[in-house]
């Protein structure tokens, strides 16, 4: 899918993204990049956490003030947590370096993480989620070893439920509301040694 030998970072296929161009919208956009969060990615997902930030809290419940307020504690604190090993977060970039989305594979245990995830409106429903999720369902397994996936949607965020369909996940059992910010949903389950 992904040519590895981009460095830390993969190209999505570009089958799947037909994301225009803002400048020439007859032209489809270079091909997002997914790269491993680092310290110089903090302020592209400041923009584009309060770029997004009441589209997000249409279907996700909202961080609140404090996370915008400490942004670069909690950013500094996500790579300590993915340099111990227990986690690995992605951003997805577009070719001038903005965020379009955060795909993130965290609480890694006996082979097995959670995946959660959020693009930014404007990318929305042109499939960048589902195939930048098929690529880190790929990375999780080559590069961190993992073999099962589970990812919970709440029942009123239709999309996010599609994307995980669409991806190869199975819905598994109910979630509680307190892994969805207090809404119900579905945890979603994807074996990875049983798809390429």
């Amino acid at each position: 899918m992904a040519a590895e030998s981009l460095g830390h970072g993969a190209r999505l296929p570009p089958v799947e993204n037909h994301v225009a161009s803002a400048r020439r919208p007859d032209r489809v956009a270079q091909v997002p990049e997914l790269q491993r969060l680092d310290a110089g990615h903090a302020p592209a997902v400041l923009a584009f956490e309060l770029a997004n930030r009441a589209y997000f809290a249409a279907s996700v419940s909202d961080r609140g003030d404090e996370f915008y307020d400490r942004f670069a504690d909690r950013h500094r604190a996500l790579l300590a947590e993915q340099e111990a090993g227990s986690c690995a977060y992605y951003v997805l970039l577009a070719e001038d370096g903005s965020v379009l989305g955060r795909f993130n594979l965290y609480d890694f245990e006996d082979g097995s993480a959670d995946l959660g995830y959020r693009v930014a409106q404007h990318v929305a429903g042109h499939g960048v989620a589902t195939a930048t999720v098929r690529e880190l369902c790929r990375l999780a397994a080559a590069r961190h070893g993992l073999r099962t996936l589970r990812a919970a949607a709440a029942h009123a965020n239709a999309a996010s439920r599609k994307v995980l369909t669409k991806a190869g996940f199975a819905p598994v059992g109910p979630a509680d509301p307190a892994d969805l910010g207090g809404k119900s949903g579905t945890w979603y389950r994807r074996d990875l040694a049983l798809r390429p």
